[in-house]
């Protein structure tokens, strides 16, 4: 990011996946972005009317609006598809219809799936506990590694096919979004994946990447304040 005012500005906090996601598609293009913290759980009343579903992230567009509903967009997702159809270079989206759908779902499929089994099954009961002076609820994160993810990592696995990217031969919106949500799990526990060699050497060449690695290094810095150490789950 740059230290001049950025036309875009992202509503949330870097230690939601899908606000990396959005950073690190920004990162790629080299569109400049700001971050403006949000509560999700006790939003100020303008958040509310900007996100209907009363998640994080929404994008503002300031050079379309300023202030109100117009020139926002709610929803990851969207607000990545906004970018790249205003910023189109480099493509992060196959032009190669059949690659193009397969990089929407593996899209769509981390984004529900693998967000829940990871997010919801282990970020959450770790570290919402932690930050707020409980036990962390390790019985919950381990069935989770254990029964939850195991299934959705089979299923990126087999769709990777052993290739360095999941759709077009290139980088797309499918790498990022699983390489940011599996590094939820990341932030709080450590991720051993010798299963799914192919998923494990994707994710390891994701994370050298600067646009994944910036915009988690400021969520690790956020959780390793009340979170100093990740736990072992197997």
């Amino acid at each position: 990011m740059s230290d001049s005012r950025s036309d875009l500005v992202i509503y949330g906090s870097p230690v939601s996946p899908f606000v990396r996601k959005v950073a690190g598609v920004c990162i790629a293009k080299g569109v400049d972005y700001e971050i403006e913290a949000v509560n999700v759980f006790d939003p100020p009343p303008e958040f509310r009317a900007i996100s209907p579903m009363k998640r994080i992230p929404v994008l503002r567009d300031r050079s379309v609006a300023e202030e109100g509903v117009a020139g926002t967009i709610p929803d990851s997702s969207a607000i990545c598809a906004f970018i790249e159809k205003k910023h189109p270079a480099p493509a992060l989206y196959p032009e190669d219809p059949m690659a193009l759908g397969e990089a929407l779902f593996i899209e769509e499929f981390a984004d529900t799936s693998l967000a829940m089994a990871g997010g919801l099954g282990i970020f959450r009961p770790i570290f919402f506990a932690v930050s707020k002076g409980e036990q962390p609820d390790l019985d919950k994160a381990r069935h989770s590694w254990a029964n939850q993810l195991p299934p959705v990592f089979d299923v990126l696995e087999a769709r990777l096919g052993g290739r360095a990217f999941f759709a077009g031969g290139a980088l797309s919106i499918a790498d990022i979004t699983v390489a940011c949500v599996l590094m939820q799990v990341s932030l709080v526990a450590e991720t051993p994946m010798d299963k799914w060699p192919g998923l494990a050497a994707h994710f390891a060449a994701m994370q050298s990447r600067e646009i994944i690695a910036t915009p988690y290094a400021a969520a690790e810095k956020l959780v390793r304040k009340a979170l100093p150490t990740r736990f072992d789950l197997t």
